[in-house]
């Protein structure tokens, strides 16, 4: 991915306000990210626990996403992330939901996925970071990124539509 700046991060969001967007956290380190191992910029919001928010390169061009975060409950268990496929025991994983854009968000529509709780994908496929256990694949790493940029264009494409 391409090193984005503060305001292309801003600009790019479907399914919020400009205002909202004008207020959201973005994070501080975008110069210390390691954009060569991004496929899409991911984080969570630091003051508010239950925002998280997506930014990826679609054929549209950059589309960012607010997402809520739901909470965490029940007992440990191992679960799945939907975009890279990473394994997590306890809360690894969350079930995010966006907001969808325009008519059908105001209507209070939505769409969701379970997705690594860091929003770190990128760097569990490419082993930057461990997640404890990953499926063993036949695959390259370069099909596994294919895949998950796929699912995440189409996660996007839902909340577009």
């Amino acid at each position: 991915m391409q090193p984005l700046t503060e305001s292309a991060i801003r600009a790019s969001f479907v399914n919020c306000t400009k205002g909202e967007a004008k207020r959201l956290a973005v994070p501080k380190d975008l110069a210390e990210r390691p954009w060569g191992d991004l496929d899409f910029l991911g984080w969570r919001d630091g003051s508010a626990t239950e925002r998280a928010y997506l930014v990826a390169e679609s054929g549209a061009g950059l589309v960012g996403v607010a997402l809520r975060v739901a909470p965490q409950t029940g007992r440990v268990r191992r679960s799945m992330c939907s975009f890279c496929l990473t394994t997590h025991t306890g809360d690894g994983v969350s079930l995010m939901t966006a907001r969808k854009a325009g008519k059908d968000g105001r209507q209070g529509n939505s769409v969701g996925a379970y997705i690594c709780t860091d929003l770190a994908c990128s760097l569990y496929l490419r082993g930057k970071k461990n997640a404890g256990r990953r499926i063993d694949e036949s695959i390259t790493l370069a099909e596994k990124v294919e895949r998950t940029l796929a699912t995440v264009t189409a996660f996007l494409h839902k909340v577009v539509e």
